[in-house]
């Protein structure tokens, strides 16, 4: 339903989207992470038609966004971060307008409306006025305007932004129903949510995409878990019989106050050593009260490549410019 190949963004001198690509499938749900300023809304406005691509190309639906921008709106449902509605007009009356803009045909203007306000929850504030309505209807009626249409596209800029915990839920709840009947990709800051809701997320830093797939994949195959263990023996005699892995080379072995010890250690993305401490302890006859790997999470996963990243790339570059300083004369003397 997406392609994106190589696509770039400038303004001026800054390169807001570096050679981005990825490609969504017909009923994905997939989240689109970063930072501020990492080139979310940038590759979201040339996907829906805002702005043009400096390079590179993008398809939505099979019509090009550079050449084809009519056809790809039609096929897209949009809703922006800051949701602009008319405050003088009743949400009824506002989703009417819209779906006469978006060309739905008279005759099924009615049931288009009626429909987009029940997937989107906002049947009970058909006849109030748009600025009357809270925060959280303002942004259900954004998702209104986007589905009134019933574009197999939909494409949403941070849609719990601003929200108390009791509408964000609700927000998740209709994201995950529209998977049914849709194509979804949207940004968001609240990871939790993202994963709750995405089959896929990609996430982009400084233009560029890091990464790309399941989130629990993503966060297994990257981030490091920890190893959680309690047995029936001295922590001299755990560390003992663990010897042989290799992987528990840097693990932290303790008493504990009701007898026994507690080790804990770091264990690396697709490590297996959970697997060979049992057998090792039942076979030294260690009886063991817990034996568990704490997963990492998805805000981990996302630190790792994004803050993480950033601090590597300081420290290389920093080294390098130690490396490059010019020997003092007392230096060259000795």
């Amino acid at each position: 339903m997406i392609r994106v190949s190589e696509l770039s963004k400038r303004f001026g001198p800054t390169v807001a989207v570096d050679r981005v690509s990825f490609e969504i499938g017909r009923g994905e749900v997939v989240g689109f992470l970063g930072p501020n300023g990492a080139g979310k809304t940038t590759t979201i406005r040339v996907l829906t038609g805002y702005h043009p691509a400096t390079s590179g190309s993008a398809l939505v639906a099979g019509f090009d966004v550079q050449t084809q921008s009519l056809e790809v709106r039609q096929q897209i449902g949009y809703l922006p971060q800051e949701v602009p509605i008319y405050r003088d007009m009743r949400v009824v009356e506002y989703l009417r307008y819209r779906a006469a803009l978006k060309r739905v045909p008279r005759r099924e203007r009615r049931r288009a409306v009626e429909r987009a306000m029940e997937k989107a929850g906002i049947a009970e504030v058909a006849r109030k006025m748009c600025g009357h309505v809270s925060h959280g209807y303002r942004q259900r009626v954004g998702l209104a305007d986007a589905l009134v249409a019933n574009p197999p596209i939909l494409i949403l800029d941070e849609p719990t932004s601003g929200l108390d915990p009791n509408q964000r839920r609700r927000i998740k709840q209709v994201v995950r129903e529209l998977a049914n009947e849709h194509t979804v990709l949207f940004s968001s800051h609240i990871l939790a949510e993202v994963q709750d809701v995405s089959s896929r997320v990609i996430v982009i830093h400084r233009g560029k995409v890091r990464a790309d797939g399941a989130p629990q994949e993503l966060v297994e195959a990257t981030v490091q878990r920890t190893l959680k263990l309690v047995a029936d023996a001295t922590p001299e005699r755990l560390a003992q019989v663990l010897a042989p892995l290799a992987a528990l080379a840097e693990a932290v072995y303790t008493p504990e106050a009701a007898g026994g010890a507690r080790m804990r250690c770091l264990l690396a993305p697709n490590d297996d050593s959970m697997r060979r401490v049992g057998p090792l302890l039942q076979q030294a006859g260690i009886a063991v009260f817990e034996l568990s790997v704490e997963q990492p999470t998805l805000e981990e996963f996302f630190y790792a490549i994004t803050e993480g990243d950033d601090r590597a790339e300081e420290e290389r570059a920093e080294e390098g410019r130690a490396q490059a300083q010019p020997f003092t004369r007392a230096e060259v003397d000795a």
